[in-house]
């Protein structure tokens, strides 16, 4: 009799928490590294809540606390976890690595990211040193819409806009209303404007202000979602955005761009900032009018200082290693860090 030989697929599990703070880009990322994966691994994803725009062909289980994260890692025994669920605890990591052979944590500033056994920090900037070699940080490992070349062929196509367009945006969520504020310092303007407020899925304060505000003022609207945010950016002439992953969107297709932070942890990150062609305000909440205002008239009323910012996003190395986050997860899967229960592993590498 002939021995019949089955290799086994291996599982990957990537764990999402809420990607509302960042305006969808850790679902944009996982989604790619699963597409990556599909024809040598079965990806399974995790989430702390029900999210209908993960694709129906994946698994999804629902693990909302740490106590079921673990139930749920116990029980699915991955080869691989991918987490991008924010900070992590020490101790919750510690215990996990006893069950999954090697695990990768994106953006994680918690003591758990020093127990992962590799965290990519794209959201940290250039500026920073890796803590160990198990870090790697910078915006180079964001990956670029595959839309951002022709995008930037349609802008470059279309002409100044009569009044300029200005596209405001603060995330799904806005959880300090940096849309109001924004918007009601903007209603000061006294020069003619084209503004389009766009408002998230998950918008929580009081939409009806804002479109009774934007009746009062010409050329002026209120979108809800579902929008293509790097759409719009590709036809304004200048945004008015929060921090995190909305100025990298905005950075790969080139566009002058104003920086209101929703916390202390976005206005302390080192992207972006003046030098790559982002005007950075700080804390939106803290936001004087003037200083906004100004803000947006000097690209719109200079064209020199306008082509500055655009040449100085456009010249940086964003996205130039995304090529290096899957081959990071290739290696962790196919170089296991150890040997777990139920996980026979041949290779294990420290």
């Amino acid at each position: 009799m002939i021995p019949i030989t089955t290799q086994t697929n291996k599982l990957v599990a990537i764990c999402l928490s809420s990607t509302e703070e960042k305006n969808g880009y850790p679902l944009r990322r996982a989604l790619r590294i699963a597409e990556e994966l599909s024809s040598e691994a079965t990806i399974v994803f995790i989430t702390d809540a029900p999210n209908p725009e993960l694709p129906s062909s994946y698994r999804v289980m629902e693990a909302s606390n740490h106590r079921t994260l673990l139930q749920v890692v116990s029980f699915l025994k991955p080869d691989l976890l991918i987490r991008d669920t924010g900070n992590t605890v020490k101790e919750e990591i510690e215990a996990i690595c006893k069950l999954v052979p090697s695990i990768l944590h994106f953006d994680d500033f918690g003591e758990g990211g020093h127990a992962a056994d590799f965290v990519i920090q794209t959201l940290y900037g250039e500026n920073v040193m890796d803590v160990t070699d198990q870090f790697k940080t910078g915006i180079r490992t964001f990956m670029t819409d595959p839309r951002c070349a022709e995008l930037r062929t349609k802008r470059d196509q279309q002409t100044f806009g009569d009044p300029p367009r200005l596209l405001i945006a603060f995330g799904e969520k806005d959880p300090g209303n940096l849309t109001f504020r924004a918007f009601r310092h903007v209603m000061n303007l006294q020069i003619p404007l084209n503004v389009t407020v766009l408002l998230g899925k998950s918008y929580e304060h009081d939409a009806g202000t804002l479109q009774m505000m934007a009746l009062s003022r010409r050329n002026t609207i209120v979108k809800k979602a579902p929008h293509d945010f790097l759409d719009l950016v590709s036809e304004a002439d200048i945004v008015l955005c929060g921090g995190g992953y909305m100025p990298y969107d905005v950075a790969s297709i080139g566009v002058p761009c104003i920086v209101l932070a929703q916390s202390t942890f976005e206005s302390d990150l080192q992207f972006p900032n003046d030098r790559d062609g982002f005007s950075h305000l700080g804390l939106g909440r803290k936001v004087k009018q003037s200083n906004l205002l100004n803000a947006i008239m000097e690209p719109l009323l200079h064209d020199s200082l306008r082509k500055r910012d655009i040449d100085r996003q456009l010249a940086l190395p964003l996205g130039e290693e995304a090529d290096t986050v899957f081959e990071t997860v290739n290696y962790l899967l196919d170089h296991p860090k150890r040997d777990v229960p139920g996980k026979p592993l041949r290779d294990v590498v420290n």
